[in-house]
């Protein structure tokens, strides 16, 4: 356990802020600060309701909500530790490719490609590109990581009569947005995004490093060019422990 001297923050038993929330204050802003580094172990339920003079539950109110937002982690007989911060994914509303995502943000981007071939389009590709079920279609699957870490599979499907000559391209190192740009007609100029949460299974428990059953972020893309052909779908699983989103929304007035 680091040596935090969480003795010389206080609480204010008299103020109307939730008790539990003053202490989960105090924690993050020791993460915050740096004081508190990714691995670290934090002192027990015990250890901080002697400290403050609370109930646990309080103190446990406090450290749920910190797990649940990404900054603590549990380990079962072991203790809750300070978990690597969250990757801000700004895709959702922003289109970028996942190599300038990552190096803006100071990690650094890797891709292990692990399927790459001409395949026959399954009924939802058909429906996401408007083909046709005897048309021929690339799949690009990758594995994407920052840093050590896998974050996301992504399985990309392209127009085969389109996008015939990115077969001879080295995808672990190209962007697959670099290929695209060249032409209009590949070219992608808006993007329609579903999300929805779904539980890892044996694939992605094994590549992205999670038990089975733990949460998974999905997005289905489907990007479309200036036009407004769809030219380029994906499927993308993202830990939900490694990755946040961002979404920018305006007012409509109304």
């Amino acid at each position: 356990m680091v040596l935090i001297d969480f003795l010389r923050h206080h609480i204010d038993k008299t103020s109307p802020v939730p008790l539990y929330f003053q202490i989960k204050e105090i924690i993050l802003n020791e993460i915050l600060s740096g004081n508190l580094q990714t691995g670290d172990l934090i002192p027990t339920e015990v250890e901080f309701s002697q400290m403050y003079k609370v109930s646990r539950s309080t103190v446990r109110q406090a450290i749920l909500e910190l797990v649940n937002e990404g900054y603590l982690c549990r380990l079962k007989s072991k203790g809750t530790f300070v978990s690597k911060p969250k990757i801000s994914q700004e895709f959702v509303y922003k289109l970028d490719n996942f190599r300038s995502q990552m190096t803006r943000v100071g990690l650094e981007p890797r891709t292990e490609v692990l399927e790459f071939a001409v395949i026959n389009p399954t009924e939802s590709i058909i429906k996401a590109l408007e083909t046709t079920e005897d048309s021929k279609v690339i799949k690009l699957s990758r594995l994407r990581y920052a840093g050590a870490d896998p974050i996301v599979i992504v399985d990309t499907y392209l127009h085969y009569e389109l996008c015939a000559s990115i077969l001879k391209m080295d995808m672990s190192v190209r962007s697959l947005t670099e290929f695209t740009s060249q032409d209009p007609q590949t070219a992608v100029v808006r993007a329609k995004r579903t999300i929805e949460a779904i539980n890892a299974g044996p694939f992605e428990s094994r590549h992205l490093r999670i038990k089975r059953g733990h949460a998974i972020l999905q997005f289905r893309t489907v990007g479309y060019n200036c036009f407004d052909r769809p030219v380029e779908y994906s499927v993308a699983r993202y830990r939900g422990d490694r990755n946040k989103f961002t979404v920018s929304t305006v007012s409509t007035g109304e």
